[in-house]
């Protein structure tokens, strides 16, 4: 097991290798084996309705995702390509502030079947979810595939 990263080694290290995040305003508020949280405000994510732009929201949530099983497998002491391979985001209502979303990561039974496939065959799938929060209100549901491919 590696050291657990602080919370703002894994916001710089968004910022720095997925320029996106640092001018989306993204924040990361937690990142450990319980999941990832990411924070982001509206003014950089706005759309003509003065809501958040669909795309931000769905980029925010693949990137919580994202965050929480790329730092679960450095922790593993795994250096695997992450990639999302297929999501959805359910609108449930518009985004009218700054928002958080919520991935909860998997059980760590879960995490341990998934980092058995990729020891045995050099790739492993596993879909994660997240909720899309503003003001304390669920606004979207994400769910997304993400595979893992040994190497660096």
């Amino acid at each position: 097991m590696r050291p657990v990263p602080s919370l703002a080694e894994v916001e710089a290290y968004l910022h720095q290798h997925i320029p996106l995040s640092a001018d989306m305003g993204v924040h990361v508020v937690s990142c450990d084996a319980g999941g990832a949280t990411l924070r982001a405000p509206l003014a950089p994510n706005i759309n003509h309705h003065a809501t958040v732009f669909g795309g931000s929201a769905s980029a925010v949530a693949i990137l919580s995702a994202w965050t929480y099983l790329y730092f679960a497998l450095r922790r593993a002491g795994h250096t695997s390509r992450l990639v999302i391979q297929h999501n959805t985001v359910d609108y449930l209502s518009p985004i009218t502030g700054a928002f958080e979303v919520k991935c909860p990561g998997v059980s760590q039974a879960h995490f341990e079947r998934f980092l058995r496939t990729l020891d045995r065959h050099g790739k492993a799938r596993v879909t994660l979810t997240a909720e899309l929060l503003c003001d304390g209100r669920k606004a979207a549901a994400f769910s997304g595939d993400y595979v893992a491919v040994r190497g660096s």
